[in-house]
Parts: C-alpha cells; sequence; structure tokens
C-alpha cells in the first residue's frame, strides 16, 4: 500500500499515512493523462480570435486600373490578400475549441496523475493546512520547511485564508479537493494535501 509522509504546520514530519491503493496505487494510464490534459487545455482556449476578410475589409469598391493595356497585372480590388490592407485568406473567426471526455476517461486519468505522484514520493499530507490570517510569509515559511516548490496546495474545501496567502507565491496553485484537476496535478512538482482533503478525495474519487 503506497504512504506518505504527514507533516505538522511547523513543516515537521510527525509520521506517515497510508494511501487507498485504488486511487494512489494503479498503474498510471498516460494515454488517457495525455487526452486529460489535452482536453483542460482546448477547455481554457477564448476562441476570441478574429481577423477581415476581402469581403469584410473597407474600401476597394473601386478596380484600381483598366483591365488590358497598362503592363500591369490584372486586379479588381485593392483589397484582395495580396495588397497591403488587403483582406486576410481563410481569416480566423470566433469559434469554441471546447471538447468533452467521458466520465469514466476523466476519473482514470485523475486516478493516474495522483498514482503517478504517490510513487514517485510527491504526495506531502499536512495534518490541517489552516492560517489564523492572510499572510504570505507564513504559507512559504511552511512550504519551504515541507521541501515543497511548484506545488498544488489540497484543501478539504475553499480556505480564503489559504488561497489569499499562497497566490503570490510563484508556482504555487490552491484548490478544493472535490474539484481536483489532472492539469494542475501533472504540471506540479508536489502535491501539498490537508488530511483531511486526502479523506475526501479517497471517498469521492475511489
Amino acid at each position: 500500500m503506497p504512504k506518505a509522509n504527514l507533516y505538522d504546520m511547523a513543516g515537521k514530519q510527525i509520521g506517515e499515512i497510508e494511501l487507498s491503493e485504488a486511487i494512489f496505487g494503479i498503474e498510471p494510464n498516460q494515454a488517457v493523462v495525455h487526452e486529460a490534459v489535452k482536453n483542460h487545455l482546448a477547455n481554457c482556449r477564448q476562441g476570441t480570435q478574429s481577423a477581415l476578410t476581402r469581403a469584410e475589409v473597407s474600401g476597394g469598391g473601386k478596380k484600381p486600373w483598366r483591365q488590358k493595356g497598362t503592363g500591369h497585372a490584372r486586379q479588381g480590388s485593392t483589397r484582395a490578400p495580396q495588397w497591403t490592407h488587403g483582406g486576410i485568406v481563410f481569416a480566423p473567426k470566433p469559434r469554441s475549441y471546447r471538447a468533452s471526455l467521458n466520465k469514466k476517461a476523466r476519473r482514470l486519468a485523475l486516478k493516474s496523475a495522483l498514482s503517478a505522484k504517490a510513487a514517485s514520493g510527491a504526495i506531502l499530507v499536512v495534518d490541517g493546512v489552516k492560517l489564523d490570517e492572510v499572510k504570505t510569509k507564513t504559507m512559504k515559511t511552511f512550504l519551504d520547511a515541507i521541501g515543497a516548490t511548484k506545488s498544488v496546495v489540497v484543501t478539504p474545501e475553499t480556505d480564503k485564508n489559504v488561497v489569499l496567502s499562497a497566490r503570490n507565491i510563484p508556482g504555487v496553485v490552491t484548490t478544493a479537493a472535490s474539484v481536483l484537476n489532472v492539469y494542475d496535478i501533472v504540471n506540479a512538482k508536489q502535491l501539498v494535501i490537508d488530511k483531511a482533503a486526502l479523506a475526501i478525495i479517497e471517498e469521492v474519487y475511489a
């Protein structure tokens, strides 16, 4: 059964904790993880890029010169794509890049990502991630003490003090246990998980 080190908020290791074999001990499916990451990044795209085609550029109504006898190539408009200030060929238009992944694949991807992190010893469990006030320095000191650099801090539910204290630390992301994201897990070097959040993960994703 996979295990992880257990720390307190002072950054001191106070023991070990066993992780669920069904979530943190499976053989990672890299192909499904790749699909989940691609799906997430596609859904993050705004799709608002837009440019004008030759039909939409203003001007160009008059034929620039007569058809024959000038020595120039024939031209019908000064807004054709080869002209300066002309329209764009196959101009990009607003569109949705939204993609979907079925529920079983999403769950397998999440378990695979968590299992890969557990196998590499990158899961750090904390006996209560709590801050009495919004203090970035306190959060940074705690993360440095447990050796967490580019990490995801997982709490049982959204904790305003933790979120506000961590948001200015480069590379640190905070999230609630019920909305874990495969991309964030893969992108991070460590997962810093509240002990109560670990119980929620094991209950929700089992």
